[in-house]
């Protein structure tokens, strides 16, 4: 007699009808109504065997601490990294043990069915022990198998082998590492800050649980970090000059060879030029072929990365599809980081059962024909779990009744991957042109596919063609455009999931099967929000425990501690280290990080206040209702915009709908104090807008502006828009930015914060106060220039209305301590650069005035639009003389400002 143990039910149905061939089966109930017994007749190595075949559902056991380190209050929470931990089964899996022990007391062999992974290696043995204590005389072999289907079960019962207990110890020794960490610092996170704080991003406080995880939160910080370098991006605007060729073959479009110039004046030299010389010269001419190779075959990550992309499926979502279709026996195993095929596997029957497809059967039909030479052995991916092959199809389907448009896609997805692993690579004939123009080199490139090969089974993936005219070496020809054209830089996008996933296995953050669950859990504890483009942003709670962390000079949110302790799991997994080995290094080197960010939670309790309001429990929802209000947002139009204090102290009126509306009002840097008063604007409209009692420090503000002044954001207070262009907005992100320390260190734990003090005249770091370069009195003073009398500072005359201009100091963070002038009046857009002046015209054959009116206003612009409200029409003439329009924003047409901050644009 042969007890069998699948991991599922409805495994032990697959393989129970596949080894009896539906003859003779018989089905009974277990202790657990969920999971019954098959009972049938089976030869294994030519022994006839009774084979009672039953199941388990997932884990048989829990980890957890004794009964009395349960309770969060009943010990230290450090006390936690040695106090004595069980496995045990739970009260919901004791039916399950009841039939296991009852079926293995009259039993021979045990035969393990458990999916062939490190987690199901695990479960094994939690299956022997339970049955091996009433019944030491069993007989435990191992069955590996990779796919619910004929072949494939029928050899895997005639080569059974051991269970590995390398890989059980790999399991054992994370459950503990994650236990440990994770209670510790989640019960200290919890009871330190649930209670100070009105967290308004979750309904129930009381049973708010600020979970921590040693894989969930460095997954976090991907997250943060990314949206932190979207914070601290300054749009800097630049210039590239843009050549076409228009023949009556096609257009070719040339790319300046240098890419783009963000010096003005530079980039007008350099065209003027191209202009005066307009003839180009063919430099080069280079045609060659190019291949655009298939995909290595499909791993776990990469079918939960193109399921995302192409069909904007969830990692977990994709995990629950796959895992239907798998138990359906329809795909194999989707669980493997292997990327390659063993030579074992016979890849043309795989094919030929695809022949009869309506929609891919007849590139089936191609590949397995000699003749259209269109077979090619897959690529080696370079992986390999040694457990289970890559994610293949198994069975023939053309679409089964009870499928879902998901299942569907999936299957195609991964028939048509199959497919396209063992097919030629697209073939494309590439002509790259180089020509001269006034000593500047351009190039451009044209293809034309020869062969698709692949790209006509794999829809997914496209490789475009374009065609340009023909050129010969030192051809010579005038360009039919011409042009001096700017851009904004931008700052990278928000991760999707698929960006996400791919830092995660990079960095090495949970294994193929558990990294969609960590994932999952960040948006369970609103830690991330995902939009409906699955990209993903932090929420106030996940980037102020973040902040607080970073703060402490901890990377505990970076992945390198993670990254470690799954390398030592893995060595474990292959016999390189012992399990007590792992967990006493583990486990001491996170104790000691606890006990540091216990004495350093005041950095915690400072990063949720610049993000909640604190909260006192009797009168916590009192306090929280008379929130400082100053307007209702014109953006989303749902919300009130606050006024609060932004991660660096400095003041801000924000959304309370953040993080799905991100409107905010940037406050001067000079603020020391502020708050709302019940004084209603009389100018503004949409209203109200309560006005704002701000307090200044003086050292920070130029003369003539007082400390106090009662002001509007609603955009009516001259005074409030002078001191933002004098003074800034203070850094969003501290220089360098949050996550991104000077000093990287070679260890996984980064100890100290040596983050210096800035400057309180420029506000940059790197000299003191008394040292600073811009309070030295210097006669730099150009032809233009005079001296005003009344502040002794340096000025030149308006080159629009020919009013004053005094000398000022940027604070913004390109240009933080360089001087320039601007033109006082509000109906005028003069803006210069000191140093613009000084090196005399700034431009070969600009006069001064052009540099005035138009060179230096790009510059303003380019940084979101924050100053002057017309833009210069500056137009320039292409080598054809045709007129090239202003630079405008190209969504609206609007002159004053650029398309990366167009309100028009469509987010």
């Amino acid at each position: 007699k042969v007890l069998n143990v699948a991991e599922k039910p409805s495994v032990a149905k697959s393989v129970s009808s596949i080894l009896s061939r539906n003859q003779g089966l018989r089905v009974r109930e277990g202790r657990s109504r969920y999971n019954k017994i098959f009972e049938f007749n089976c030869r294994i190595n030519g022994q006839p065997c009774h084979m009672l075949f039953t199941s388990v559902t997932g884990h048989l056991m829990e980890l957890d601490f004794d009964d009395r380190y349960r309770k969060w209050h009943s010990c230290d929470p450090a006390d936690l990294y040695q106090a004595p931990v069980r496995k045990f089964v739970p009260e919901d899996k004791k039916d399950i043990k009841r039939t296991l022990e009852e079926e293995a007391r009259r039993c021979q062999w045990l035969v393990l069915w458990l999916d062939c992974d490190r987690e199901g290696e695990n479960i094994a043995f939690e299956v022997i022990e339970v049955c091996r204590a009433v019944n030491r005389n069993l007989t435990i072999r191992r069955a590996r198998f990779s796919a619910l289907i004929d072949r494939e079960i029928h050899h895997s019962v005639q080569n059974l082998v051991d269970a590995n207990q390398w890989f059980a110890d790999a399991v054992d020794a994370r459950q503990e590492i994650d236990l440990r960490i994770g209670a510790s610092f989640t019960r200290f996170q919890t009871m330190l800050l649930r209670d100070k704080f009105a967290i308004d991003s979750i309904t129930d406080e009381k049973n708010l649980v600020l979970s921590y995880g040693p894989c969930q939160f460095p997954t976090l910080g991907f997250v943060v970090e990314r949206y932190w370098e979207i914070q601290s991006h300054e749009p800097e605007e630049f210039w590239t000059i843009n050549c076409s060729h228009k023949s009556d073959e096609s257009i070719a479009t040339f790319n300046w060879m240098r890419g783009h110039l963000f010096d003005y004046t530079s980039a007008v030299i350099i065209y003027e030029m191209c202009i005066q010389e307009p003839t180009a010269t063919v430099t080069k001419v280079r045609q060659h072929e190019k291949l655009k190779y298939p995909p290595h075959p499909l791993s776990t990550i990469e079918l939960e990365k193109r399921a995302s992309r192409y069909f904007r499926m969830s990692s977990e979502h994709t995990m629950k599809v796959a895992e239907d279709l798998y138990q359906a026996g329809f795909i194999s195993y989707p669980r493997t980081e292997t990327d390659s095929f063993s030579e074992r596997t016979d890849l043309h029957t795989i094919v030929r059962e695809q022949q009869v497809h309506p929609v891919w059967g007849s590139y089936a039909e191609r590949l397995l024909d000699p003749e259209t030479c269109l077979w090619r052995n897959p690529s080696n991916g370079g992986h390999d779990d040694k457990a289970h092959p890559p994610i293949h199809p198994t069975k023939f389907s053309p679409g089964e009744s009870g499928w879902s448009q998901d299942h569907h896609r999936l299957y195609e997805l991964v028939v048509r991957h199959f497919l396209a692993c063992v097919s030629q690579p697209a073939v494309g004939a590439e002509t790259i042109v180089e020509i001269d123009l006034a000593g500047e080199s351009f190039s451009a490139s044209g293809r034309v596919i020869v062969a698709r090969n692949y790209l006509d089974v794999y829809r997914f993936d496209s490789w475009g063609g374009s065609v340009i005219p023909t050129y010969v070496f030192g051809q010579q020809f005038i360009p039919t455009r011409l042009a001096l054209d700017s851009g904004v830089t931008r700052p990278p996008s928000l991760l999707s999931e698929a960006d996400l996933l791919s830092c995660m296995d990079k960095a090495g953050i949970g294994t193929d099967a558990t990294m969609h669950d960590h994932i999952k859990k960040l948006l369970d504890r609103f830690y991330v929000t995902k939009d409906a483009s699955t990209r993903f942003a932090p929420t106030n709670l996940g980037e102020a425990l973040v902040m607080g962390y970073d703060d402490m000079g901890y990377e505990l949110w970076k992945p390198n501690l993670r990254s470690m302790m799954e390398y030592d799991m893995k060595e474990v997994s292959v016999g390189n280290k012992r399990k007590a080995e792992v967990l006493a290094t583990c486990l001491q080197q996170m104790k000691a990080c606890f006990l540091d960010a216990r004495l350093n939670k005041e950095k915690l309790l400072e990063a949720m206040a610049v993000f909640f309001d604190r909260s006192d429990r009797s009168n916590g929802d009192e306090q929280h209702a008379t929130g400082q209000v100053v307007r209702r947002c014109r953006l989303c139009q749902e919300s009130d915009m606050v006024l609060r204090r932004n991660r660096d102290g400095n003041f801000m009126v924000g959304c309370l709908g953040y993080p799905q509306c991100r409107n905010a009002v940037w406050l001067p840097g000079s603020l020391s104090e502020a708050a709302v008063t019940a004084n209603v604007c009389n100018l503004c409209n949409p209203g109200p807008i309560y006005r704002i009692q701000f307090k200044f420090r003086q050292i920070e503000i130029p003369p003539g502006f007082d400390v106090n002044h009662l002001g509007c954001v609603g955009g009516c207070d001259v005074i409030l828009r002078e001191l933002i262009e004098i003074c800034g907005t203070g850094s969003r992100i501290p220089a360098p930015a949050r996550g991104r320390g000077a000093n990287e260190s070679s260890g996984n734990v980064q100890c100290g914060n040596t983050r210096q003090g800035a400057c309180i005249y420029c506000r940059q770091t790197g000299h003191s106060s008394s040292n600073c370069r811009s309070q030295v009195s210097a006669p730099r003073i150009a032809r233009s220039h005079s001296i005003n009398p009344q502040s002794c500072e340096s000025a030149v005359p308006c080159g629009t209305c020919g009013t004053t201009c005094i000398l000022r100091t940027a604070n913004t963070a390109n240009n933080r301590g360089r001087k320039f002038f601007s033109c006082p009046s509000q109906e005028c857009n003069f803006f210069v650069w000191e140093d613009n002046l000084n090196n005399g015209t700034g431009g070969r054959s600009l006069p001064l005035a052009n540099i005035f009116s138009s060179a230096s206003n790009p510059s303003r612009r380019g940084r979101g639009g924050q100053s002057g409200t017309h833009a210069a029409d500056v137009t320039f003439i292409s080598a054809t003389g045709d007129p090239i329009s202003g630079r405008r924003c190209y969504v609206c047409g609007d002159p004053s400002h650029f398309a990366n901050v167009c309100p028009n644009r469509d987010n």
